[in-house]
């Protein structure tokens, strides 16, 4: 006689993990001491706390400049996140080389970190040339090409898009930028150890940076400078003290930086292997929920996408209706952490050529590191049902179905 144990699941199920990511314990138990007995500030040079705390930041700078490639750990620059190390990374090459020109080239699907610091510089004079995004969400290389100036300052490109988790030809643009003696900034904030990313390899030249996606902590980022072939000087954005090479002044983050740097360690250890798990996870979960489910649209390309990502739009089903249905089961989102407060539809599927109707029936899955099978399957299984509860009391699904051709059907 058999006997089967059901381990009863933990809910909320957190799918969200583009927004951020829980602290791995490791991290944690990297972090703590740094909270305490080893407070020092790492700029007191003058005692033996600070030089503790120093040497903790330059173990941990060298755990991020390990991850991404850097040819020293003296190209990393911690920062408070992303968002300060893109507005370092563009505003600092606009300001400081605006006599070489004033014009950026970007995409319609950056961060709005991005997006917003170069709507800043066009009201400065700057002119900003915002390249359209094809329906699979990867942008062209030769739409780059085409979009340079003798004037162009910079172009940036994200790594990976954290809605709808289309993977960039990064090494392609940086041939192009390589040729055309332009600088490559990218914010690798999504993609930093889900992506592989060398950023001398691939010709990148400034390289925005996470914690918090990582599965470290909040507050704290970093921000790739190349500093020869060639050394890219910028402007900096925050002054008073000189800290990090005089680029970014301000108290260094002790505790966050560390787990910044262990959390780089890990993803260096494992990331692969949990890439390759979580993508199998995520096409269990899409390949489940469109068998059961007509009218279900895959924003993005499958390929090349972030292995835990999944954007979903479901005909006729307003995304908040169901996000809010599934409260109680699983934490999902439409889209951008950074711009959940709006009502527009997101500018990344309106990019990629959705109506403002899919945009706004469109759910994005982020499956995560410690995301299980079991919870796939229970997400998987809530979906289909909210989903055909949703469409059963709308009459425009009804309608929907007899504009396709297609009798509408009893789910």
């Amino acid at each position: 006689m058999s006997c089967t144990i059901a381990i009863a699941l933990k809910l909320p199920i957190y799918l969200d993990h583009h927004a951020t990511t829980p602290v791995d314990e490791r991290v944690l138990e990297a972090m703590l001491p740094y909270f305490s007995a080893r407070f020092g500030n790492a700029a007191s040079r003058s005692h033996s706390f600070g030089w503790e705390a120093e040497r903790a930041v330059e173990r941990a700078r060298a755990l991020v400049a390990a991850l991404v490639g850097a040819a020293t750990p003296t190209e990393i620059v911690f920062t408070s996140g992303a968002t300060e190390a893109d507005n370092l990374a563009v505003k600092g090459v606009a300001e400081l080389h605006r006599e070489r020109g004033g014009h950026i080239v970007t995409t319609g699907i950056e961060h709005t970190a991005v997006l917003d610091t170069c709507r800043q510089l066009e009201r400065q004079g700057f002119a900003v040339t915002y390249l359209p995004v094809p329906p699979t969400g990867v942008v062209d290389a030769q739409a780059v090409r085409q979009a340079i100036t003798d004037r162009t300052l910079l172009v940036s490109v994200m790594l990976a898009n954290g809605e709808v988790g289309s993977i960039q030809p990064i090494a392609a643009i940086g041939s192009l930028t390589r040729e055309r003696g332009v600088l490559l900034h990218c914010d690798a904030a999504q993609g930093l150890g889900h992506v592989p990313l060398g950023v001398r390899e691939a010709g990148v030249d400034l390289c925005s940076l996470s914690a918090h996606k990582i599965y470290g902590p909040k507050g704290v980022g970093a921000l790739y400078v190349r500093r020869s072939h060639p050394r890219v000087v910028l402007a900096p954005q925050i002054h008073g003290g000189g800290h990090e090479l005089g680029l970014r002044s301000g108290t260094l983050n002790v505790p966050g930086i560390v787990g910044f740097g262990r959390a780089c360690e890990l993803m260096a250890e494992q990331g692969r292997e949990e890439a390759a798990r979580l993508a199998a996870l995520r096409d269990g979960l899409v390949e489940t929920i469109t068998a059961a489910l007509e009218d279900v649209r895959i924003n993005g390309t499958m390929q090349p996408r972030l292995p835990g990502n999944a954007n979903l739009s479901f005909a006729c089903v307003e995304a908040e209706a169901l996000i809010m249905a599934l409260k109680d089961d699983v934490a999902l989102s439409s889209g951008s952490a950074c711009s959940s407060q709006s009502t527009e539809p997101s500018h990344v599927l309106r990019a990629l050529g959705l109506d403002d109707a899919a945009a706004h029936s469109s759910i994005r899955f982020g499956l995560g590191r410690f995301t299980t099978e079991e919870e796939a399957d229970h997400v998987a299984a809530r979906v289909i049902a909210q989903v055909q509860r949703l469409r059963r009391m709308s009459p425009l699904y009804e309608m929907y179905r007899r504009g396709s051709g297609r009798e509408p059907t009893a789910s």
